[in-house]
């Protein structure tokens, strides 16, 4: 403490100016006014391209931990899940308007490939991974990703001289190589070998646009059905029971409406990204059983380029049903002229972190893409396009798309 007191004056670190009064054009408002049924915003939203510029531009008027770090000061139940501080690194930044986002700084470079010895609830967050699952998940039109994008961030004037958590000032530190560094502060492995450092204090990282709060969208958190199991040892049913499915739609919701074939769409996101970690899925409760899930917490995507992980697939390849319009956009994408390599290449040019991916992963995704329409013209053939190919191209009348300020 009596260190850090001594470099708080030494860069005479100063209080920022107060924020700005809300304006209702503000894009942070915007895009929580443009939550719909749908999606967490319409196509071609001229708001979101608004909300990354500001997320990219805006300074920050403070810092904190987010409440999962909070969370593992007090209590950290290890035998559900293993997280070393290095794994679990994110800060809540505010800006003008009340616009606040998640930051997730870069632990790990571009050409790095998630060791093949990595358990999936051990391997490292990766702030790119986050940038790109936003734009993948626009490109395939499901809007279930909050808008993200990647910024340079000073950690001395934007995180330290802004925060006032005494814990995450106290966990800042200069390194031998002059470089100012922090760490996650927990209650086990806490140690500087875990930092993430500035050069000397810039440091890239992602933004992800925070959802409304709580209290005035709330949302539910649903255990995943294909949940993994989080040991390092023993397997859930659905590795084991090739019949899993019959047994997940006998249960409410998934016996009805259109739960499922949403919950083959996150399966097919994730796949193409790599992630396997999607243990929970979250719903708005406005929008009823219904609704569309969220694709939140992606930083474990785009691990290994060179692995194809199929069992993610399970609940398209066991279940055997897909939307329409989900096989329509896949069928596109693999198209010459449309391939979607090309697309997230030039899309994510227009991210500030740009190259936000390496080739190898860029080609990853036409790949698995590949693997994804062959288990579906499996399923056809066995069981014949009208039982596996769902027809959801009819839109619900206007009184039925619920927005989020109504």
């Amino acid at each position: 403490s009596r260190r850090h007191k001594l470099y708080r004056e030494e860069l005479n670190l100063t209080s920022p100016a107060a924020p700005l009064p809300l304006r209702s054009d503000a894009s942070w408002l915007q895009f929580h006014l443009g939550i719909s049924r749908d999606g967490l915003y319409p196509r071609s939203s001229p708001t979101v391209d608004r909300l990354l510029h500001d997320m990219q531009d805006f300074p920050t008027i403070s810092a904190d931990y987010s409440q999962d770090e909070k969370a593992l000061l007090g209590a950290c139940d290890c035998s559900q899940i293993v997280k070393p501080s290095g794994v679990h690194l994110k800060l809540v930044l505010r800006f003008q308007d009340f616009g606040k986002a998640m930051f997730k700084p870069m632990r790990q470079k571009r050409e790095e490939e998630t060791p093949e010895d990595f358990f999936y609830f051990v391997d490292f967050q990766r702030h790119n991974a986050e940038i790109a699952a936003f734009h993948l998940d626009r490109i395939l039109d499901f809007r279930r990703v909050p808008p993200t994008v990647g910024r340079l961030i000073n950690v001395t004037k934007e995180i330290l001289e802004v925060t006032k958590n005494e814990i995450l000032q106290s966990v800042f530190f200069v390194s031998p190589a002059s470089n100012v560094c922090f760490f996650a502060k927990c209650p086990y492995m806490c140690k500087t070998e875990y930092a993430v450092c500035g050069n000397p204090h810039l440091l890239e990282g992602s933004l992800s646009a925070f959802l409304p709060s709580l209290n005035l969208a709330p949302r539910l958190s649903i255990p995943n059905p294909w949940i993994r199991s989080y040991s390092f040892d023993g397997k859930e049913e659905w590795e084991v029971n090739p019949l899993y499915c019959n047994t997940v739609r006998e249960i409410y919701p998934y016996s009805t409406g259109n739960r499922l074939l949403n919950i083959v769409d996150m399966a097919i996101f994730d796949f193409l990204i790599g992630n396997m970690d999607r243990h929970h899925y979250e719903m708005f409760t406005k929008f009823g059983d219904d609704g569309f899930l969220l694709h939140l917490d992606n930083a474990r995507g785009f691990g290994r380029h060179s692995h194809d992980e199929t069992s993610i697939l399970a609940p398209l390849s066991q279940c055997c049903i897909i939307k329409r319009t989900t096989l329509l956009r896949l069928q596109l994408l693999a198209e010459p002229e449309y391939q979607l390599s090309n697309v997230m290449r030039e899309s994510l040019l227009q991210d500030p972190l740009a190259p936000v991916l390496t080739e190898p992963h860029l080609l990853a995704l036409d790949r698995r893409l590949q693997l994804v329409l062959k288990a579906v013209e499996k399923c056809i053939d066995t069981y014949g396009e009208a039982q596996v190919v769902a027809n959801d191209t009819t839109q619900p009348p206007a009184s039925d798309r619920v927005k989020m300020n109504t």
